[in-house]
């Protein structure tokens, strides 16, 4: 555990605990929360002894009926319980540790993106494995030629997110595919995590799990945290292969034993008010987006943004000596706005921060853009 990177959200909330008055275009959340039909469905809850006792380990049956048609509908996912399981867990993160642990020996290879998501590269390394990362062309896009050059003898999985954190960029689903049929013909599997399923803006969101062929080696990960609003519930799901069965049976029971049940119930009635609830906020959020763009616009060519059509994060390249730690500190003591560093992401040979724009009500965020390119000018005038 020594060796883990420490997670660099608490580092910087601690920050604007520290100055009163920041404000946050740091953490990954909606600023709305979940329908009507969530509270409707736990409403009931908690009258019988028996509606607190432990439930199945994979999620319970009422849950899992829903989340089979949502697949079907939204992602093209089929689950076909002779070769895949449905299963669900505290959040997509607890999900993707459970597959480290269920595919992975250690000194194994996974294969990550520059930049990762570090909780991602936290669970390799905590499962004593090693984070290959490979590099993505000028828009955070994937370079399949790099990932088929990083794929070893070790290489047990290849993680993709798309829509990504933190770059917001949506993959071109020719190249899922041919990640997803790299993987196929290395007998490997693809870890495709899909949180920001949602959240795109004029581009089109493909799930891996939906191409023929891909259910014997295809991990498809999803939360509610994101598009419900129900990110403290903690409730994720995952579809994979069946030969992972009894792996995820043993992580599960002894990390968790079953998710809870009362977040499951709301997850279930958040299906029942389905797409409706959210994508007028999703519509906001793109006006939004291309206001912080507008505003970031007004330090090129010294700060740069990669094209970023989906999830609700936007990745600045600075020219600056400055250490990308370092100018989130000046930015929240000096100017009273909070941004990610890219050191997190594993970003490290240039300075980047990570902008989050779905957290806050949109004149709020207006505001912290104000904030941010006021704090950034003369960071990049002097460069550092």
């Amino acid at each position: 555990m020594e060796a883990v990177q420490a997670p660099v959200i608490p580092d910087v909330a601690a920050l604007i605990r520290d100055n009163p008055g920041t404000i946050s275009l740091g953490q990954g959340v909606v600023h709305y929360g979940p329908p009507p039909e969530a509270f409707e469905a736990v409403a009931a809850f908690g009258g019988e002894p028996a509606e607190h006792h432990y439930r199945d380990a994979a999620g319970i049956p009422e849950l899992h009926e829903g989340l089979r048609l949502k697949l079907s509908a939204e992602n093209g996912i089929d689950v076909d319980d002779a070769e895949q399981v449905l299963f669900v867990t505290a959040g997509s993160n607890m999900a993707f540790y459970h597959m480290v642990l269920c595919a992975c020996d250690p000194g194994d290879e996974v294969v990550v993106m520059s930049p990762f998501y570090f909780n991602h590269e936290m669970a390799i390394a905590m499962a004593n494995c090693r984070a290959v990362e490979v590099p993505t062309d000028e828009r955070y896009g994937l370079r399949v030629d790099a990932v088929e050059a990083a794929v070893t003898g070790r290489t047990r999985m290849v993680v993709t997110i798309s829509p990504n954190n933190p770059a917001g960029v949506v993959y071109d689903p020719g190249d899922l595919a041919a990640v997803n049929d790299l993987c196929r013909r290395r007998g490997i599997c693809h870890v495709s995590d899909e949180a920001y399923e949602h959240f795109t803006y004029g581009a089109r969101h493909l799930s891996p799990g939906s191409l023929p062929g891909s259910a014997g080696h295809t991990i498809s990960l999803f939360s509610f945290s994101k598009s419900y609003g129900l990110a403290n519930w903690r409730v994720g799901y995952a579809v994979a292969p069946r030969r992972l069965i009894r792996g995820l049976q043993k992580s599960q029971d002894t990390i968790l034993i079953c998710p809870p049940v009362v977040s499951q119930l709301a997850a279930a009635g958040a299906l029942r008010a389905g797409p409706a609830w959210f994508r007028g906020y999703i519509d906001g959020l793109d006006r939004v987006r291309a206001m912080c763009l507008e505003r970031l616009s007004e330090l090129e060519p010294r700060c740069v943004v990669p094209e970023a059509n989906g999830a609700f994060y936007l990745l600045a390249r600075l020219e600056t000596r400055l250490p990308s730690m370092r100018v989130v500190e000046r930015l929240v003591r000096e100017h009273g706005v909070a941004v990610i560093p890219g050191s997190g992401f594993g970003l490290t040979d240039s300075c980047c921060i990570r902008i989050a724009y779905g957290a806050l009500e949109p004149h709020t965020v207006e505001e912290g853009m104000d904030r941010l390119v006021r704090g950034l000018d003369p960071i990049l005038q002097d460069g550092g």
